[in-house]
């Protein structure tokens, strides 16, 4: 009789140290971060040039390297997901009504960006008929019916995706400046390491 009293008074001190939280754990930090600095270098990479001019063999290990850091943000992603499922986070500070859906908003935007572009990528990709080709010679063949057209359609829109990316966390990171600069509250110092900030 005593086992199912024990199981609620332990979830209840799991609630009560999730509201009470006011910093994201350490790996959710590193997810973050590791996460944003990998879009921003992928972003840098991307090749711009013509799909002939891509996949010239003088420029396999720029192509290898985005296309590896295309699928470590992707799977960084599904971790984060989990996280979300399992882990613990701090309760959003009291914000305007407009404001708490705004942020939610940008934050379901760049979780749906988080998998889109490595996606369109990958897809498009194949369906040119070309192996994804990461760092150190490993290599993923297409594992769809080849489609040129198609694959073109994909990659363009990949690249529109990838500019997007950008535009929806920059905003994201203008809102943690205006919280931590104006609103003053603890947004912004939630998601970094406790050394970062007492350095600061």
């Amino acid at each position: 009789m005593g086992f199912p009293h024990k199981k609620i008074g332990s979830l209840n001190k799991a609630a009560a140290a999730s509201s009470l939280a006011t910093r994201y754990p350490p790996i959710a930090q590193v997810f973050h971060w590791v996460t944003a600095i990998l879009v921003l270098i992928a972003f840098l990479l991307a090749p711009e040039e013509s799909e002939q001019q891509v996949y010239d063999p003088s420029g396999d290990f720029g192509r290898q390297l985005h296309e590896t850091l295309g699928l470590a943000v992707l799977g960084l992603s599904v971790l984060r997901v989990l996280w979300l499922v399992v882990g613990t986070r701090p309760e959003p500070p009291e914000v305007a009504r407009w404001m708490g859906i705004a942020s939610k908003g940008v934050q379901g935007v760049l979780y749906l960006l988080l998998f889109a572009v490595p996606l369109t990528a990958i897809t498009g990709a194949w369906l040119e008929g070309h192996p994804l080709t990461l760092l150190g010679g490993a290599t993923i063949a297409p594992m769809i019916t080849p489609s040129h057209p198609a694959g073109e359609l994909i990659t363009e829109i990949h690249t529109w995706l990838g500019n997007a990316i950008l535009w929806v966390a920059g905003i994201h990171a203008f809102a943690a400046l205006v919280h931590h600069y104006f609103l003053k509250d603890g947004v912004l110092v939630s998601m970094l390491p406790r050394w970062f900030y007492r350095r600061r």
